[in-house]
């Protein structure tokens, strides 16, 4: 099921989720950090450390937003990390943060459709994705491009938000998820519907061994999902 951000028929998802990080792309390092109580921080940093023993030295980071995983992956000391994004506005924001941590010799971000990527064939030694495999219009499309721009031997390494499930984790964080988060959301974003497009998102996406089921169907090996904290998000990881 195919979840837009807003009610206009007449664009497509892609055009939707580009207007809407776009919209709230100066607000959104902040309600990360605030809406997670830090803990995006902690996730990604443990997603970036699975590819410790892989020493990658060309990593894309897709739908890198402003550039938060991609700077992270630096911990890694990749020769260069290229990130994509459809959005404008959040590559703005990326691009002055990397400019003000002199990073932009290490960084380079594009606009980029994270279904049709603007490279080469076998061409990166890691592709990693934080917070943006449910947001893409077509996911195997996606996860197709990646595996395709993947080196042989390469990794995939998706941060992910899921559904926990266990009693009474599940319940606490179902009315957090759907009550609370997109009204602290619309008041500091000024965009109510980013807000309500992100529970509605997670419910609808495929996680855990659904998404393993499409790794390997695209044509991952040795998939993996790693649950974090009672299953808010989760690791996915798999090969080339």
């Amino acid at each position: 099921m195919s979840v837009f951000p807003y009610k206009d028929k007449n664009t497509s998802k892609k055009e939707q989720i580009a207007a809407m990080f776009n919209s709230i792309s100066g607000k959104y390092d902040f309600l990360n950090h605030f809406l997670s109580f830090g803990i995006d921080i902690l996730w990604r940093k443990r997603a970036i450390q699975t590819l410790e023993k892989n020493k990658p030295k060309l990593i894309l980071d897709i739908a890198t937003g402003t550039g938060d995983f991609a700077i992270e992956a630096l911990s890694l000391k990749p020769r260069k990390i290229i990130g994509v994004d459809i959005s404008e506005g959040m590559l703005s924001v990326g691009r002055k943060k990397l400019i003000t941590k002199n990073l932009t010799d290490k960084i380079e971000l594009l606009t980029g459709d994270s279904e049709a990527l603007p490279f080469k064939d076998n061409l990166f030694d890691a592709v990693i994705v934080s917070f943006g495999v449910r947001n893409f219009e077509n996911l195997e499309k996606g996860l197709s491009d990646m595996l395709r721009v993947l080196k042989p031997g390469g990794k995939i390494v998706i941060l992910e938000f899921s559904k926990p499930k266990a009693f009474p984790f599940k319940q606490i964080y179902q009315f957090y998820f759907r009550w609370i988060l997109p009204k602290i959301g619309k008041l500091i974003s000024e965009d109510h519907a980013a807000y309500t497009y992100l529970p509605d998102s997670v419910k609808a996406f495929p996680d855990g061994d659904d998404f393993l089921h499409i790794l390997n169907k695209i044509g991952f090996r040795k998939s993996q999902c790693t649950p974090l904290t009672l299953g808010i998000s989760s690791i996915y990881s798999g090969s080339k």
